[in-house]
């Protein structure tokens, strides 16, 4: 009794490498500027969403435990000169190194940018309008800030320490965002492609 060979199956195509991810600038710019917006606009709501609340939560939070005196960029470059490695450096970025805790909250975008300012004397509202508004993110006197450090309780700085990580967190969300998803979406099959075709039959 002869047996007939069993047909062996055409050896798989070798499938085309995966397309390389191209870097997202302007999604990082979008993170930058509104924690997770950047992700939002890459289509990844939930994602995006959850870092916008969360930072941008932190970053409130810190500055109402502070009672919102603790985000600032003061003028210290003439009284408190910078170390030599940052003498290069505009007379704005001086300042942030004399201040490091700005240094942090500068990465949280658009929320920290009442400060700069401020800095620059020209706050975000007059006051006519609203003194809040007009004062938010202005460097405190030395009075007040003395009331601040010492005079109260730790909340002033634990304020600023949040604001500080809402910051720096913000800065892996950039990140994300340029990068774009780990996983990109499969490419969906074509019905009618021939090669599959002959696959199924």
């Amino acid at each position: 009794m002869s047996t007939s060979p069993e047909p062996v199956a055409p050896a798989a195509e070798p499938s085309p490498p995966p397309a390389v991810q191209r870097s997202d600038y302007f999604a990082a710019l979008l993170s930058y500027l509104v924690p997770g917006l950047g992700q939002i606009y890459q289509g990844r709501f939930g994602k995006g969403l959850m870092f916008m609340v969360c930072l941008l939560g932190m970053f409130f939070f810190g500055m109402y435990l502070g009672q919102w005196k603790n985000v600032y960029l003061p003028d210290t470059d003439e009284r408190v000169p910078s170390s030599p490695p940052f003498s290069f450096l505009p007379k704005s970025g001086r300042n942030a190194v004399n201040r490091l805790p700005f240094a942090g909250q500068f990465w949280i975008g658009i929320a920290a940018w009442p400060a700069i300012m401020q800095y620059n004397g020209k706050p975000p509202v007059a006051k006519e309008s609203s003194e809040f508004w007009h004062e938010f993110q202005k460097t405190p006197d030395e009075a007040e800030l003395n009331r601040l450090q010492v005079g109260s309780d730790k909340n002033w700085d634990l304020g600023w320490v949040y604001t500080v990580i809402a910051g720096v967190l913000n800065i892996l969300v950039i990140y994300d965002a340029f990068a774009g998803p780990a996983l990109a979406a499969a490419p969906e099959e074509n019905p009618t492609d021939p090669k599959l075709q002959e696959a199924v039959a």
